[in-house]
């Protein structure tokens, strides 16, 4: 079935998009009259990097104007308990196979234990075996120093892509900038002309012109707002008129143009009929990076004090604490899904796989570790089974063991669950009632903590044989 039947045949009602425990607005969900599985829609997922949870107005941000990503977020089904890795690549990984990232190799961001194995498959490589059109642009991070490792021989047919993990890191293009970067097209560099997060975004919208006729899958990966922290001039004026110093009105000036340019993104979307067709999908790769916070003041140097926002969250990128994990993850499908749900389910990037090939049409791999969110989408009173995630922040030495690392199996962990995070085995919070993290139960709940420990150790010796990078 293409698409506009599919639509057409769901002019009666669309499906409701809520779960058990989501909020909605005031009128009752109607019943959705066919599954979603196999309605093949368009997709665009778009990645920003390091902005985190909070960094947005429709999450509470104070003083940031995001008005195209608020806009967004009220016209989809946002998952507001959505978890990701600690920091980049791992999250890539899981994205990309529906594995938690270490069973793909994957434990780190630098050298090669940030390299995909090769023998995962890959959402692109799935999309493609449904008659989908793949394309990457901006920030791949999976392996970028052999070809074998690279996205165009993992499933993407156009590749746009810096170089490693940020523009002008060591192993990018030499002297590479934000300004005007150097960029791999395909199987050749290309010079540029304009701010990275600009270029990316006219990029993909080119080539989604170019493609709009049949199924495209666009994966739009910013390097932003990542360090070092530089935005286009207009972008940071604003912030250096409140005070801020630094990095930080690059961080701040770094999401304001990526909310222009998803407004951009949209505006053509809908100018090129393409918006009743495509799934919009907006999520972040890793917790907020704390390095771009800061005190500034409002007006003016003389105005009143503001402080960088968190949403109330315990820490940020590098921690397993609910800063560190927990991410936006907005649905958009005009048409097709509910707006302005609220979901307070638990979900994560493992999850991302499944739903897009069930979309798709595909069938799921065997053995995954993600669940597809498409029966919670399609029925607000579908059930939604509990489940432990597991998080690592892996950036032990070149070793693993007890005397190499402040990070080892041991340390830089979570169990998490709906109700309880458990963090190193010596913090538990219960996450439901202290979503902030103040009040450490361990001691008061050891049969809690047990239970939570053990899964740990089970999930630990699983993974660990798959750690296939640690000695390359």
């Amino acid at each position: 079935m293409n698409r506009r039947m599919f639509l057409k045949n769901l002019a009666v009602g669309v499906a409701a998009l809520s779960l058990k425990g989501c909020h909605l607005p005031s009128q009752k969900a109607p019943v959705p009259v066919r599954s979603l599985k196999g309605s093949r829609p368009n997709i665009v997922l778009i990645m920003t990097d390091d902005q985190g949870y909070g960094q947005l107005g429709c999450q509470g941000h104070p003083w940031l104007n995001t008005p195209n990503i608020d806009a967004l977020c009220k016209q989809s089904t946002a998952f507001l308990d959505f978890h990701v890795s600690p920091t980049c690549s791992p999250t890539r990984a899981a994205l990309m196979t529906g594995n938690v990232p270490f069973k793909n190799g994957v434990t780190h961001t630098g050298g090669a234990r940030a390299r995909l194995a090769l023998s995962a498959v890959t959402l692109p490589q799935l999309l493609k075996e449904q008659g989908y059109t793949t394309g990457i642009f901006g920030k791949w991070h999976l392996g970028c120093d052999r070809e074998e490792y690279l996205p165009g021989s993992r499933g993407f047919d156009e590749v746009f892509i810096h170089g490693y993990g940020g523009i002008g890191q060591p192993e990018d293009v030499p002297g590479n900038k934000y300004m005007d970067p150097i960029i791999r097209h395909n199987d050749k560099f290309v010079q540029t002309k304009g701010f990275c997060t600009d270029v990316f975004f006219t990029q993909s919208l080119g080539w989604i012109k170019r493609n709009k006729d049949k199924p495209f899958f666009a994966y739009i990966a910013t390097n932003a707002p990542h360090g070092p922290f530089i935005a286009p001039p207009e972008n940071r004026k604003r912030f250096i008129e409140m005070g801020m110093s630094r990095g930080q009105p690059g961080f701040y000036g770094m999401i304001e143009n990526i909310d222009e340019n998803v407004g951009r993104l949209m505006a053509y979307l809908k100018e090129w009929d393409l918006e009743r067709d495509t799934l919009v999908v907006f999520m972040s790769d890793n917790g907020f990076i704390l390095a771009g916070t800061g005190i500034g003041k409002i007006g003016n140097k003389d105005g009143e004090p503001i402080f960088a926002y968190n949403a109330g969250l315990k820490g940020g990128k590098k921690t397993v604490h609910e800063g560190g994990t927990r991410v936006p993850a907005f649905f958009r499908w005009k048409g097709v899904l509910k707006e302005g749900v609220e979901c307070k389910a638990l979900a994560a990037h493992i999850d991302i796989l499944p739903t897009l090939i069930e979309f798709a049409g595909g069938d799921l791999p065997e053995n995954l570790d993600g669940k597809s969110l498409l029966t919670l989408l399609e029925n607000p009173d579908a059930d939604w089974s509990d489940r432990n995630l597991f998080f690592h922040v892996g950036r032990w030495a070149d070793r693993i063991g007890p005397d190499k690392s402040k990070y080892d199996k041991k340390a830089g962990f979570a169990v998490r669950n709906s109700h309880y995070l458990l963090v190193n085995n010596e913090e538990l919070y219960d996450i439901l009632n202290d979503p902030g993290e103040t009040r450490n139960l361990y001691a008061q709940k050891p049969e809690v903590v047990q239970a939570m420990q053990t899964s740990y150790d089970q999930w630990w010796d699983e993974v660990r044989p798959f750690m296939i990078n640690e000695n390359a």
